[in-house]
């Protein structure tokens, strides 16, 4: 599989056998994410360093760190992540999109951003709609993909579905379930009910607590295409990581 950016939706990476589990494999699903906000260059630095040795998808960080990602990773084949709207949500389309059209003006290849949760609470479709449609916009504008986290410990089944079925319509490359910020993180029962509203050509990315290779197959094994994580060389390394984003 290539570390290449995909074009599309469809370009996503096919779930893995549950077994196939080589590290260069699991590697290559692996957005390697650092997001604390005291965050220093030099651990951004250590975790390019990582993304680079290890080959994972991407680096994932927030958007004050997108240049300096960018700049390590040159060469590397390895994907440049910033996150919009992290990790409530609560902020105006318009600053999202805004927020999104610099992250790759910056150089950021993929985009993750978070939905107005308050939306998917009173089953407003709409309001869901067009925010992700108004970062969608921007970030497609620039050749990158979007990522959509849905946030899926604040919500129940079926605003879990509203909110996937909202990201599809509105040109969403990926669903998420989680920021790691809010409570929950991603399960196998999440993750294989969005991998069954978004159909086979969408992305779907697993994130939060997700520590330890078992915990990565069993995404896999669910329906992700994706996984989010700062365990990632624990998880290639079939140790158990502890640490949060």
């Amino acid at each position: 599989m290539s570390n290449e950016a995909p074009t599309a939706a469809g370009s996503a990476t096919p779930a893995a056998p549950v077994g196939s589990d080589t590290q260069g494999n699991i590697a290559s699903y692996i957005d390697h994410t650092l997001l604390k906000p005291e965050a220093s260059e030099a651990e951004v630095l250590k975790v390019c360093a990582e993304a680079a040795e290890y080959r994972f998808k991407s680096v994932c960080v927030n958007p004050i760190w997108v240049k300096t990602v960018k700049k390590a990773l040159k060469g590397t084949g390895v994907l440049t992540c910033s996150v919009v709207g992290f990790p409530l949500g609560a902020t105006p389309s318009d600053v999202k999109a805004f927020e999104a059209r610099g992250a790759v003006l910056d150089g950021a290849e993929e985009v993750d951003m978070v939905i107005n949760i308050a939306a998917a609470r009173a089953n407003d479709t709409g309001a869901l709609v067009d925010d992700i449609a108004a970062v969608a916009d921007a970030v497609h504008d620039g050749g990158a993909i979007l990522k959509v986290i849905i946030e899926t410990a604040l919500l129940d089944d079926a605003q879990k579905v509203l909110a996937c079925r909202a990201a599809v319509e509105a040109g969403a490359d990926f669903v998420k379930t989680s920021t790691g910020f809010n409570g929950g993180g991603a399960t196998a029962g999440d993750v294989a009910l969005m991998r069954r509203t978004v159909g086979p050509d969408v992305g779907v990315k697993a994130s939060g607590g997700v520590r330890s290779l078992a915990d990565a197959q069993a995404m896999i094994a669910a329906g992700a295409t994706r996984i989010g994580a700062s365990s990632g060389i624990a998880i290639v390394k079939r140790e158990q990581g502890s640490s949060a984003y």
